[in-house]
């Protein structure tokens, strides 16, 4: 009787493919950190003032109050501090709106949640006499929310398009910014306290400023990082998520929640700064793929790579003066958006 021999491999090998993708999202990951370290240093070594390296290591770590251990110590650290942060906030937001919206397109600055966090900064300015951080932050933070679900509504809610919701946010914006000026030129001093923070800048940065804003992201951060998992499933379509087990109206409530956060916490500490959470995914995208749990890591390294070198750019660029952070991203920003639009071709969804 004649037996069939074994098989001589039963056993197959290991997928090397997902591994080598993990491997190289990993060190995309570390090089992206790298990067924002070397764009950290660049933000307290270099400015509008020209300070040689020594001066500059010593304000950092040897403080002694001479002139430029303050411009290090106390203005340069506090700012690149500050950008950090809130350049992590805003492309964390960009992205969980972008994921939340199936909206590409979707940014705070773009969706008007700047220009409603800006709007009630401006009114606690003018009209209750507000003039520190941590009184008018709630006030950011109630702004960013309305306006958050002003868009979502305007938009359409279950049948909102990419279309609807950014033709919402930029009649809502438009609105919003004819009130700012409205009230900036009818109380001049709240022109002069607005006129910088208005167009966006990282200029008037200091610790208090950073100690009190630093838990509000944090928190909101965080609070994005959990729900990349939900959010994949909501990418999918509201049936996909449901069959996989998201809990949609949980899932959008603490989104949101994130969202108002982050948007209401950045624009209160630096004004309203557009197209970082814009330009970044769309970056992240073409390194990660479509997986949230790799492109909201990565928004958190590398939109304050943005926000800092767009700071550093302009304080270059104008000396011995400086141009507002808020100005350069926007010259940035704007070619890309007409791009992402025009490659998207908007006319046809």
């Amino acid at each position: 009787m004649l037996v069939d021999s074994p098989p001589e491999a039963s056993t197959a090998p290991a997928p090397t493919a997902p591994r080598k993708r993990h491997a190289l999202r990993s060190a995309g990951l570390l090089g992206s950190v790298a990067v924002l370290a070397v764009v950290v240093v660049l933000g307290i070594a270099v400015g509008a003032k020209q300070i040689p390296l020594d001066q500059v290591w010593h304000g950092v770590f040897h403080y002694s109050g001479t002139d430029t251990d303050v411009v290090v110590h106390d203005v340069r650290i506090p700012r690149t501090l500050l950008g950090l942060i809130a350049g992590a906030a805003l492309g964390l937001a960009g992205t969980v709106m972008q994921a939340l919206t199936r909206n590409s397109l979707a940014d705070p600055g773009v969706l008007g949640i700047n220009a409603g966090a800006s709007a009630a900064v401006v009114s606690a300015i003018s009209f209750f006499g507000v003039t520190s951080l941590t009184g008018y932050v709630w006030f950011a933070f109630a702004g960013a929310a309305v306006v958050s679900v002003a868009v979502y509504v305007l938009g359409g809610t279950r049948n909102a398009t990419p279309v609807r919701l950014a033709l919402a946010g930029t009649a809502l914006t438009a609105v919003l910014v004819g009130y700012i000026n409205a009230v900036n030129l009818m109380d001049t001093a709240a022109l002069d306290k607005m006129r910088f923070w208005t167009v966006g800048s990282l200029a008037a940065a200091t610790m208090p400023t950073v100690t009190h804003v630093a838990p509000f992201l944090a928190v909101g951060g965080v609070l994005a990082l959990l729900l990349a998992r939900p959010l994949n499933a909501i990418a999918l379509g509201d049936d996909q998520a449901r069959a996989l087990g998201a809990r949609l109206t949980r899932t959008r409530v603490l989104a949101m929640v994130a969202v108002t956060l982050l948007c209401g916490g950045a624009t209160a500490a630096c004004g309203p700064i557009v197209y970082v959470g814009l330009m970044v995914p769309h970056v992240v995208r073409a390194i990660t793929g479509p997986d949230l749990r790799w492109i909201l890591p990565y928004s958190a390294v590398l939109s304050p790579v943005l926000l800092l070198g767009a700071d550093v750019l302009g304080r270059v660029a104008a000396r011995p003066g400086e141009l507002q952070v808020g100005i350069v991203t926007a010259v940035i920003g704007g070619p890309v958006f007409i791009y992402l639009v025009r490659r998207r071709r908007m006319a046809q969804l």
